[in-house]
């Protein structure tokens, strides 16, 4: 499950594909955001092929489905809500963590513009954001022949009115910083467009979320391997990475007593019967999420009560009695685990920062050459 901080393409945690029809949206400059509010360049990204995507997805043993596909409107209010839950830790845990650490993540990440992707709602940034300017402040500098440059933002999305909408709310709350958005697929960019903000400055990504986890490792390693190449040489990033615990905790955080992450599940069947001209009952499936101790990972799946039948995309569709339809996984890492995984992609560790309980860390990669 990711957290609604990271909002990617055609990834883990998309939304509205095919939604980046608003053009390059009102105006901003390096000096300070105009009263229009940030700027929004659209590089339209393509629609995802979901009917092809389906078919392979229930083609495969057993069933899974791109975990983005829960996060339609619906999907993505339950998702909120699943947040609130007293069992799912994860976004309370890491906004606190940068909310106490971000001076200190500041000053290890240096000057420079800050990149977030699949950056949502952008609500965890604000910390940083805030750190990073007292850190460029002329009494932190007072030398007047070489002052800092002040930090600037850069969201990437795949939605340009959810990007539109966050970075117009984010900009509010800090008018001072220089911001930009763009509408993207990131895991496909070949490089970051030109424009004033990102032009001459380091690049210093940022991924929070633990959203990392919703990808099976070779393809976790593509997409560090990725943010390398947009962030370019000399570029850092810092990610937060939830690490393993007990399975009672875990469960627990997946299955709420609540019965939101079971809505959660479910409401993938509702959207493809709306999508796909589909005859899903969802009250036919169970929900369940278990601890799976050998691969460090939780998985959440929707299990059939009983041997069904259905239509969608236009094909026939059997499930046996006690089959699963795997909806997303999410798995944990050590500190270890991890920068161990980010070495191929060319990363190595340079800080981390836990929370008292070590459940979460956030990590501050730098290139290995």
């Amino acid at each position: 499950m990711k957290d609604p901080e990271t909002v990617p393409g055609p990834l883990p945690g998309a939304l509205d594909l095919g939604s980046c029809d608003a053009g390059s949206l009102n105006g901003s400059s390096r000096d300070g955001p105009s009263l229009a509010g940030p700027e929004v360049i659209d590089l339209h990204p393509a629609p995802a092929d979901m009917e092809r995507l389906v078919i392979e997805g229930l083609s495969r043993e057993p069933k899974q489905l791109p975990a983005w596909f829960l996060y339609d409107d619906e999907g993505s209010r339950l998702f909120e809500l699943i947040c609130e839950q007293p069992e799912y830790s994860l976004t309370r845990t890491e906004t606190a963590l940068l909310e106490r650490e971000a001076p200190a993540i500041a000053a290890a990440l240096g000057q420079g513009v800050l990149v977030e992707f699949g950056a949502g709602s952008a609500r965890k940034v604000g910390p940083l954001l805030d750190a990073m300017a007292r850190q460029a402040a002329p009494a932190t500098h007072p030398s007047p022949s070489a002052p800092p440059e002040q930090p600037a933002y850069v969201a990437l999305d795949i939605s340009a009115s959810h990007l539109q909408e966050a970075c117009d709310r984010l900009q509010r709350r800090h008018p001072q910083v220089p911001m930009l958005g763009i509408c993207c697929d990131y895991s496909q960019l070949e490089a970051l467009p030109s424009h004033p903000l990102l032009n001459g400055q380091a690049h210093l990504g940022f991924f929070p979320g633990s959203s990392l986890g919703n990808f099976e490792p070779s393809a976790a390693q593509e997409l560090l391997a990725q943010f390398r190449r947009l962030l370019g040489p000399g570029g850092k990033l810092l990610i937060g990475i939830d690490q393993p615990k007990s399975r009672e905790r875990l469960e627990a955080a997946y299955n709420d007593q609540a019965g939101v992450s079971a809505a959660f599940a479910r409401n993938l069947l509702n959207r493809l019967n709306r999508d796909l001209a589909g005859d899903f009952n969802p009250q036919a499936f169970r929900y369940r999420a278990r601890w799976q101790a050998a691969e460090s990972r939780i998985e959440m799946a929707l299990v059939s009560d009983g041997p069904q039948r259905v239509q969608l995309a236009g094909q026939s569709w059997t499930f046996a009695s006690g089959e699963a339809l795997i909806t997303e996984t999410s798995a944990k890492y050590t500190a270890e685990a991890f920068l161990a995984l980010a070495a191929p992609a060319g990363w190595q560790g340079a800080a981390r920062w836990s929370d008292p309980d070590h459940d979460l860390c956030l990590h501050l990669l730098v290139q290995a050459d």
